[in-house]
């Protein structure tokens, strides 16, 4: 397949986002290119003194119901498909009275935006797109020749490629077809995504309700490469779906991040978000090392420190609220992955900048919690509803004496930290911090040890959280024994009555919060 720079002829343009169009067309009529056109297309550019041939005069056929049939016509598809080193085939679109056409600019119906907006059923039905996508994906088949463009960004780069070499190169041909493909793949999808959504009611559509469609097509783009996988012999990249979250992070300073950065990434921001402000979380492989309050950024992170420096060592340190120089100064000695938060003022970026690879990370107005949640498995994909906070959760004292106002407050500090340690999970707090943390083991008693082994401080006066039921008293027991003098935990536990009473019995508060935060990984 030769692909050599190809001049431009003639351009047939039918589009739903007009931005930047008439510049783009102004630029082609004036090199001499004929303007085939469509429609409100046809009009706009005609207003703007483009002169312009409507399709419908090219076909011979003119638009019928309603615009629904105007493009699909041999001339047309023939004009796109037709191979310019086939003689056949240019001596067939001869007969048919047609011509090569070298340019198709089209993007589709809105479909997308008009379900989002929440469009009802035949006004979204009405903006899926046939002739659009049949015309790209004659013109991506043929990129040999045509050039196919689907998206505004397109237009100048397309501009200045013509004004340098004459034509269009073969591999921008290339690029803008498979971008093109793209963007028919993702616009189905997201078709059959809506459709497979609806259901018939007694002879007439309706949406059928479910959380989750029968069909469920999902479409990322590369991001960059990554230094290396989980471990070194494995390569990674990473793709974001859209622009939210990781897909905007703006990266200030430092190396690049690796597969590990960004899950560490992840989930120290989503602490973090979920803390009051100011706050400040320490993560070590995906795990909370430290969480904490302050007055200032920099007491916050003091103390979110103190529970386990050894364990901070290497990690990520994540602010909800906008790192100042006195925060960057604490941490300037400390070996650290990256720190991100909101927004760094100028102090804290000229300190961060003494530690060339230290990786800073900015993530304004960045939702932590976009979208379902996906884990891929062997031979499929597991979908899950995010485990948003502020979800509906009872607090329900279940013991004899009722938690103080401080023990109250840490308790919730608590909950919210046990809900980002992989389960099984038991948190150590204060009403500002951690004070010990207990994660990832296959018994809840052992994460319990591991909390009060892995205390910074004196555990007396605590308050405790565990991220699912104790099924027996003996973690209770033990958590007394630390002295803690609070506990929360969602109950549901056969013993819970049980449990209940071995709190009553070592004059340790609980309360049932209804809801459980396993996470598994």
């Amino acid at each position: 397949m030769d692909l050599k720079t190809v001049a431009v002829h003639r351009a047939l343009i039918s589009v739903s986002r007009k931005d930047h169009l008439a510049e783009f067309a102004r630029f082609l009529s004036g090199r001499g290119v004929e303007i085939l056109s469509t429609g409100g297309t046809a009009k706009l550019l005609r207003e703007q003194g483009v002169a312009v041939k409507d399709v419908s005069d090219y076909t011979g056929s003119p638009e019928v119901m309603e615009g629904r049939v105007k493009t699909l016509h041999p001339k047309v598809h023939g004009g796109i498909l037709a191979r310019r080193a086939e003689p056949s085939h240019l001596r067939d679109l001869e007969s048919l009275g047609g011509a090569p056409i070298d340019l198709v600019i089209v993007n589709l119906y809105p479909f997308e935006s008009v379900v989002a907006a929440g469009a009802a059923i035949p006004e979204a039905v009405e903006n899926i797109d046939i002739g659009g996508p049949s015309m790209v994906r004659s013109a991506s088949k043929n990129f040999e020749s045509v050039t196919v463009v689907v998206d505004t960004a397109d237009y100048a780069p397309l501009m200045a490629e013509m004004e340098k070499e004459g034509g269009i190169t073969g591999p921008t041909r290339l690029r803008l077809a498979s971008k093109a493909f793209q963007r028919t793949a993702q616009y189905d999808g997201a078709i059959a995504r809506y459709l497979s959504g609806l259901k018939v009611d007694e002879g007439e559509l309706a949406r059928n309700g479910g959380t989750f469609p029968e069909f469920l097509p999902l479409f990322f783009h590369k991001a960059q490469d990554l230094r290396y996988g989980e471990n070194p012999q494995q390569q990674a990249a990473f793709y974001r779906d859209g622009d939210r979250f990781l897909g905007a992070l703006k990266q200030k300073q430092g190396k690049e991040l690796s597969f590990n950065n960004i899950l560490d990434l992840q989930g120290a921001w989503a602490l973090a978000c979920e803390m009051p402000r100011p706050a400040c979380a320490v993560i070590k492989h995906t795990n909370p090392c430290g969480a904490a309050l302050g007055k200032t950024m920099a007491a916050a992170v003091r103390r979110a420190l103190q529970t386990d420096p050894q364990s901070a060592y290497g990690g990520i340190v994540a602010f909800n609220a906008p790192c100042d120089g006195e925060s960057a100064q604490v941490l300037a000695d400390i070996f650290l992955e990256i720190v991100v938060a909101p927004a760094f003022d100028a102090k804290a970026l000229e300190i961060f900048a003494r530690k060339k690879n230290l990786r800073v990370i900015e993530m304004k107005d960045q939702d932590p919690f976009p979208g379902w949640d996906f884990k891929r498995v062997w031979g499929g994909l597991l979908a899950q509803t995010q485990d948003l906070p502020g979800l509906p959760e009872e607090r329900r004292t279940v013991t004899k004496r009722v938690p103080t106002a401080e023990e109250m407050a840490a308790l919730e500090l608590a909950w919210i930290v046990c809900k980002h340690v992989k389960s099984n999970a038991i948190v150590l707090c204060d009403a500002e911090g951690t004070v010990g943390i207990g994660a990832g083991q296959m018994s809840r008693v052992d994460s319990t040890k591991i909390a009060r082994m892995k205390a910074f401080k004196d555990t007396q006066g605590t308050a405790a959280a565990s991220d699912a039921f104790f099924p027996f008293p003996d973690s209770v027991e033990q958590l007394a024994e630390a002295g803690a003098t609070a506990v929360i935990q969602p109950g549901g536990s056969i013993r819970d009555a049980e449990v209940i009473a071995a709190a009553d019995r070592l004059n340790v508060a609980m309360v049932f919060s209804g809801a459980r935060h396993f996470r598994h990984g």
